[in-house]
């Protein structure tokens, strides 16, 4: 971006790909939350057992204090401004009771397929102002993804502290005792 070099972490929204998401979260600095704005896709999504739901809740857990939610596929609802704010509604609703504050959180309309709101503003979503999010840090404001991914806060790294990495395995080696396995 033009503020930072970002590192994407791609964890499918799959039932099975649950420990791929957690490993790449746990790392993670900051969550983009993609949700399907196609009629029956967001729903599924948010139910009760839905994936966007368990992985709001997986991030919040796993220490991610950042969310940007992309609201994809914007196209296929014709760039509906009630779709919209339908589902920012009622994604803020669940992602505050996860813990996030939803004022802190840019909500970006988009569409990936089009490239619509990614990098450039779309004419397609006329009545999209863009978003505003509060933080300690103060107001930020901006049109896209690409926006709110550059407004992003990075966290203060404890350089003072003793090495942490994360783990990609242990094992329990007989008269040698336990063996963590990381790369750093």
């Amino acid at each position: 971006t033009p503020k930072y070099y970002v590192t994407v972490i791609d964890a499918p929204g799959h039932r099975d790909f649950i420990k791929n998401m957690i490993t790449g979260t746990s790392q993670a600095d900051c969550a983009i939350l993609i949700i399907a704005a196609g009629t029956g896709e967001f729903e599924a999504g948010i139910s009760k057992d839905g994936q966007t739901r368990e992985h709001a809740l997986l991030a919040y857990t796993l220490g991610v204090k950042q969310l940007i939610v992309a609201i994809n596929k914007m196209d296929t609802t014709k760039w509906s401004e009630d779709r919209y704010k339908e589902i920012v509604k009622e994604t803020s609703n669940f992602i505050k009771k996860v813990g996030f504050n939803p004022k802190s959180v840019a909500f970006v309309p988009i569409s990936g397929f089009n490239g619509d709101n990614m990098i450039d503003v779309s004419s397609n979503c006329p009545w999209y102002k863009g978003w505003d999010k509060e933080t300690k840090a103060g107001k930020s404001s901006g049109k896209t993804l690409l926006d709110a991914i550059d407004a992003i806060e990075p966290p203060s790294r404890p350089s003072d502290k003793p090495l942490r990495l994360p783990l990609q395995d242990v094992y329990k080696i007989g008269g040698i005792g336990t063996v963590p396995v990381g790369r750093v």
